[in-house]
């Protein structure tokens, strides 16, 4: 056969192989991305259940079941979905409704099968009042980088008290400037910024050595360790506290305006009833005087625009993920659960 034609048959091979495989490759990028940043509202199916009743139940229409399949490509036959299996629900804003809605019916059993399901979960930080004593802290890295990710080594000086395990895996974090009301000025603590875990592979006379398993995010010389303690990503909706009034402190990152989908803190935790699964609606209030001859103000009806889910909790704070936002939500913004 002809060099030339030789050539041009294997070029047109390679590309026709490129342009099959490049979905494949594709599909599995974007996977491996759906799957790190996956959150949602999820239900547990169990036997009896059909995309039917389900959609009756939370969707409050039977017709909308095309839709929750649409929503669940891993369901082939819409007609056969199978006890154990999850399929997402919708974000919504009345989440909290539903949580009410199947309390009432008492279908909490030994397992509820609502939950919120955020794959992210162990990277998201906390803020507490005293910051957490570390076992050890991050004093160099193999081969001087200057960008510490997955895979470096990192040499570890232990605290005095601290005996690390080969196989034992510890939380990279850093604290952060100690947070203050913007009104009083009163201190609210100190916010513990996770960037990562590492596993002790070599235990030294002075030091240990660990390999970076994952980084959230950039890893520092004298970044901080705790024990890594791992957080279940399914986090079940329970009952909100209907008289809690709180406020947003700051998001995770400090972000001057706050959207969909960001970690911030809120200024009131577990000994105020804040739970994990709790959902609540952010909302603003204006206050305007009736008559411009007196003083009297009055409050005008709160408008809701945002919701928000709790996720970890603490003593006095607790960190939570902006669900959906209508409009820019600020640093100070109020939240409390509406009446229905």
């Amino acid at each position: 056969m002809n060099y030339h034609i030789k050539f041009r048959l294997v070029m047109y091979l390679c590309v026709f192989a490129a342009i099959i495989a490049s979905p494949l490759i594709l599909c599995a990028e974007e996977s491996e991305t759906s799957v790190e940043h996956e959150a949602g509202v999820y239900y547990t199916i169990r036997k009896g259940d059909t995309l039917w009743d389900l959609s009756h139940r939370f969707l409050d229409s039977p017709w909308q079941w095309p839709d929750v399949w649409s929503e669940n490509s891993r369901i082939a036959n819409p007609h056969r979905i199978y006890p154990g299996d999850r399929i997402r629900l919708f974000q919504r804003k009345d989440v909290a409704r539903w949580v009410d809605t199947d309390l009432d019916k008492k279908v909490v059993e030994e397992k509820d099968p609502l939950y919120y399901f955020y794959s992210a979960i162990d990277k998201i930080g906390f803020i507490k009042k005293e910051p957490v004593i570390p076992r050890g802290t991050i004093f160099e890295v193999k081969d001087d980088k200057e960008m510490i990710s997955k895979g470096d080594l990192v040499y570890i000086r232990p605290n005095e008290d601290t005996s690390f395990v080969p196989g034992s895996k510890f939380t990279v974090y850093r604290t952060l400037k100690p947070l203050k009301d913007r009104k009083t000025n009163s201190y609210i603590g100190t916010q513990h910024y996770l960037t990562g875990i590492v596993e002790i592979t070599k235990i030294e006379p002075k030091f240990a050595v660990a390999r970076v398993v994952q980084s959230f995010r950039s890893i520092e010389i004298n970044d901080l360790l705790i024990p890594y303690v791992k957080r279940s990503p399914k986090i079940m909706l329970t009952e909100s506290r209907k008289e809690l009034k709180s406020k947003i402190i700051v998001s995770e990152e400090h972000a001057s305006i706050i959207g969909d989908n960001t970690v911030a803190f809120i200024d009131k935790g577990n000994k105020d009833g804040v739970m994990p699964g709790q959902t609540y609606t952010i909302f603003y209030q204006e206050k305007k005087r009736l008559d411009p001859e007196t003083r009297g103000d009055v409050y005008l009806t709160p408008v809701d625009f945002g919701t928000l889910i709790v996720l970890h909790a603490e003593e006095t704070t607790s960190t939570v993920l902006i669900t959906s936002a209508e409009k820019s939500i600020y640093p100070g913004a109020d939240i409390h659960l509406p009446l229905r």
